[in-house]
């Protein structure tokens, strides 16, 4: 095999490797972990999002902005609209349009 199938090679199976990795670790809430919460939108900063809520996001941990509107976070149950962004941005209980 000549160096550059080499090179293609493993950078494939390294490529492969990151996404079932990820795969396995975004795994979606569980719905015992849901008892006495709530899904909040707009609160989770970049990569700590719980689960997917639209275009952008797949699953846990891949929100690719802070506050992502359609990213969700549980929370304590009646909690999440109380909370706000450093923006002034208050979280809500259905996705919401970014900015």
């Amino acid at each position: 095999m000549n160096t550059q199938k080499v090179v293609i090679t493993t950078l494939s199976a390294a490529a492969l490797a990151t996404l079932l990795a990820g795969a396995a670790g975004a795994a979606p809430v569980k719905p015992e972990a849901m008892v006495g919460k709530e899904k909040c939108y707009g609160i989770a900063l970049a990569g700590k999002n719980d689960c997917a809520a639209g275009p952008g996001t797949s699953c846990a941990g891949t929100s690719t902005r802070d506050y992502q509107g359609n990213a969700w976070k549980l929370v304590p149950a009646g909690t999440c609209t109380t909370m706000t962004t450093p923006e002034g941005r208050a979280g809500s209980l259905i996705p919401i349009a970014d900015r």
